[in-house]
């Protein structure tokens, strides 16, 4: 009963049931509505009279949101990394213990799981996760090896996004201001201001936070250390025994190419649950 409260939701096998999750998920997608909004009401007002800079912006808007909420919806009912609830049985560790004699088993007291290397219990899933970095409530779910990519794609996607939406409000709101408001929008010189203000406004928002997510996720993976691990190790160093490229490829998923960066690729291949080495 308790997985299904916490990880199973809408009929999903992974969806995690968690109210201010899913309120801070709906609010993602309301703004990236509104900005669909602005773009109908007011950006694309400027067509006729320069048709080609506006269908260019146009379709590049719409590409970036397609690819943004694709992704977002790919790092929300993606399966992380969970491990199997309640598999810390005295016979399943015993066969552990038998396959790799010197290989020391943990179990988590919290949901009765072994606990392979680099995984961490997170208390809102309420499940182990592998190579778990942070959950984060934006995306309801936790950021773990199986749809970090997902993640990463999402937070680039957003700001490109929102850096796109900035300099296309004030371009337009410029445009107005030089046509002194004059068939700028059928929603008079009030609403077309307010509209592209609050545009500009969470653009800039969504631009600055996105954007440090996004460095300080590549970050963590070409140094192949996740969030938590660098909380915890503090000072220390690591043992890394991976390039940066080599990492990149286990989170992305084989040699570098286009299909990097497009959300409906599968990075991910299962693994053994204890191939991780700390």
């Amino acid at each position: 009963m308790a997985l299904k409260e916490k990880t199973q939701c809408c009929g999903r096998k992974w969806c995690v049931g968690d109210p201010c999750g899913i309120v801070c998920a709906g609010i993602t997608w309301l703004l990236i509505i509104y900005s669909q909004f602005v773009v109908f009401l007011v950006l694309l007002h400027s067509y006729q009279e320069h048709w080609l800079h506006t269908g260019l912006n146009f379709l590049l808007f719409e590409m970036l949101t397609v690819l943004a909420l694709v992704s977002h919806v790919k790092t929300m009912l993606t399966d992380p990394g969970s491990v199997p609830k309640g598999n810390a049985t005295e016979e399943h560790i015993e066969r552990l213990q038998a396959a790799e004699e010197f290989k020391v088993i943990y179990k988590c007291q919290k949901c009765c799981s072994i606990k392979p290397d680099r995984a961490h219990h997170c208390s809102v899933c309420d499940r182990c996760i592998r190579r778990m970095d942070h959950h984060c409530p934006w995306v309801n779910n936790c950021v773990g090896e199986a749809n970090q990519k997902y993640f990463v794609l999402f937070t680039m996607y957003i700001a490109l996004l929102s850096f796109h939406a900035l300099y296309w409000g004030i371009w337009q709101f410029v445009l107005c201001v030089g046509k002194e408001w004059h068939s700028c929008s059928n929603l008079g010189p009030p609403g077309t201001t307010l509209m592209l203000i609050f545009l500009m406004f969470e653009a800039i928002l969504f631009a600055i936070f996105t954007s440090v997510m996004f460095g300080t996720q590549m970050s963590a993976i070409c140094s192949d250390e996740t969030a938590i691990e660098s909380l915890k190790r503090g000072n220390e160093d690591r043992h890394k025994t991976k390039s940066w490229k080599k990492n990149m490829q286990s989170v992305f998923g084989g040699p570098c190419s286009i299909r990097w960066l497009n959300p409906l690729v599968e990075p991910y291949v299962s693994k053994p649950a204890f191939e991780y080495s700390v």
